[in-house]
């Protein structure tokens, strides 16, 4: 019985308050791409995968159509920067391209490539629930994701 009672308290102890970053250990690993909410009210499946070491992120993701065929895909990485709930990502590389989707233009193929003084930062609100990540950014969009294995 008391086992129980201390491994239940460690638990509550690791757990996210919701809208709380807690720290930058909680963010570190894998987590799975699984919706992408757009501040106009659509909201795509996705798939992908967001990797947080300690200081740097790379994520793949591909936005997908009804029938699950990828008709966007997005390759950026760089460094970040984690105070409380804003999480800042400095874009060092970007690699996208996609076709139209509701609520998204056509965006033509970009590629680039930036050194670290001359990244651009993207001020993104960061939530975290036990194994649920959710990022929001500035333009009202807001991906979210689950812990990977």
């Amino acid at each position: 019985m008391r086992a129980g009672c201390v491994i239940g308290s460690i638990l509550l102890a690791v757990v996210a308050v919701p809208g709380e970053a807690g720290a930058a250990g909680e963010l570190l690993g894998a987590w799975t791409a699984v919706e992408y909410h757009l501040a106009d009210g659509n909201t795509h499946r996705v798939a992908g995968t967001i990797f947080f070491t300690e200081s740097n992120w790379q994520v793949l993701f591909f936005v997908l159509d009804g029938d699950g065929n990828p008709q966007r895909g997005s390759a950026e990485g760089g460094t970040y920067t984690l105070d409380g709930e804003e999480l800042v990502f400095w874009h060092q590389h970007n690699l996208s391209i996609g076709r139209e989707l509701a609520g998204l233009e056509a965006s033509p193929l970009r590629m680039t490539v930036r050194a670290s003084d001359e990244a651009q930062p993207e001020p993104t609100r960061v939530e975290l629930l036990g194994d649920r990540l959710t990022l929001l950014f500035p333009s009202g969009n807001r991906m979210s994701f689950v812990r990977a294995s």
